[in-house]
């Protein structure tokens, strides 16, 4: 039975004062949650998120990580950095960080391999554009994605990893895939993660939704039985909403 796993990505949003108000807001609303909450938060605010969530269910992880130990990468944050102030998570090749700032395949494997390396748990980004989508190559990309994160890792590495589907044509559009065809290619994800690793490691890994699910459509994706929880955006800002979302 896999644990769902609820996970806000806060995006570049809050100051450490709002992170500290949204936090509090949302302790008392998600504490007796059923789901793995995890709040992803930009660094300058993972110390105050870790010394709020002390003791409760949150869990907290960051936007990005390096793939480096250390060194001259100026703007970069290590995986042991992020350790220290607290992150215990790891989104890794969002759709942002591909299309803005040059993300590919191999730098999301450098870049989940050095997570994984130091013990922070990544939350791996597969997903097609419209045009991919529209062209019928929405399998080919997620296999091609999916396939280059992992390469050259064993399947025991799964076991602490996350993937999050996120078509990005649904990403803070309001468009989201229905519930019937985020299920098949989540579905579809997990049968590449089999021909890669074998079943038993696809299907222990949890892989969430992540395309404008909010508290509207969260219990109709939530039913599919190959959709393990949600990588939520403008809906995690909002204590009311996430907890909503948490609570499908």
């Amino acid at each position: 039975m896999r644990t769902p796993i609820i996970a806000g990505n806060w995006k570049m949003n809050n100051t450490n004062a709002a992170a500290e108000q949204l936090i509090n807001e949302l302790k008392p609303l998600v504490a007796d949650a059923k789901a793995e909450v995890v709040i992803c938060v930009p660094y300058t605010a993972i110390a105050t998120a870790a010394r709020l969530t002390k003791g409760s269910n949150i869990k907290v992880g960051a936007e990005n990580v390096s793939w480096a130990d250390k060194g001259a990468f100026t703007g970069e944050i290590s995986a042991e950095m992020l350790k220290e102030v607290g992150a215990e998570y790891v989104i890794i090749g969002h759709s942002e960080r591909r299309q803005m700032f040059g993300e590919t395949d191999e730098t999301v494997n450098k870049r989940t391999v050095q997570a994984l390396k130091n013990g922070l748990k990544p939350i791996v980004c597969v997903g097609e554009t419209l045009q991919e989508r529209e062209s019928d190559r929405t399998k080919d990309v997620v296999k091609t994605q999916t396939a280059g994160a992992f390469a050259g890792m064993q399947a025991a590495d799964l076991d602490n990893v996350v993937i999050a589907y996120e078509p990005v044509w649904a990403i803070g559009t309001g468009k989201t895939a229905t519930a019937e065809q985020a299920n098949e290619t989540i579905a579809y994800i997990r049968s590449v993660v089999a021909d890669l690793f074998g079943k038993t490691a696809a299907d222990k890994l949890r892989i969430q939704y992540g395309g404008s699910m909010n508290p509207q459509n969260a219990a109709a994706l939530m039913a599919q039985p190959d959709i393990d929880g949600g990588l939520i955006g403008g809906a995690s800002l909002k204590a009311v909403d996430f907890s909503k979302v948490v609570k499908y």
